[in-house]
């Protein structure tokens, strides 16, 4: 049974005023909310000095080995493998570049594919000949 035969159906529609309203009443609330800080800082004026540059470069013992383990003091072949002389080639390098009076850097360049092994033995003869100042030169990766 169907009573309302005769009437007509009201169109559907959507009420955006009241949509507007809400978007109106966050917008109010999300603008009062905001802190907008201003950064506050103090105005100083840093004090300035004058320093002379340090012209000296430090001295470098370059190591070098290579993927087969070969040891290079500074582009002279290591007679021996082993540590003890590996340090005396080092103190020959050391007593060289005594004159400056700084210590100098024990720079290792090693080959991507060398034992671990060698560059440790090259790390203690390095600290068994007074060397403190080792450096690892590297590469950059290349894509």
């Amino acid at each position: 049974m169907n009573f309302q035969r005769n009437r007509q159906r009201e169109a559907l529609e959507i009420n955006l005023i009241p949509l507007i309203d809400v978007l109106l009443v966050i917008l109010i609330f999300v603008m009062t909310t905001t802190t907008y800080s201003k950064l506050a800082g103090l105005e100083i004026n840093l004090p300035t000095a004058e320093a002379p540059e340090n012209k000296t470069q430090p001295v470098e013992i370059n190591v070098t080995i290579t993927a087969a383990g070969e040891i290079s003091v500074n582009k002279v072949p290591v007679a021996g493998q082993d540590v003890a002389a590996i340090q005396d080639a080092l103190q020959q390098a050391n007593s060289a570049s005594k004159a400056t009076g700084q210590p100098p850097v024990v720079i290792i360049n090693a080959d991507a594919k060398a034992t671990h092994q060698k560059v440790i033995d090259v790390m203690q003869a390095a600290q068994a000949a007074g060397l403190s100042q080792i450096s690892f030169a590297t590469q950059q990766a290349q894509h």
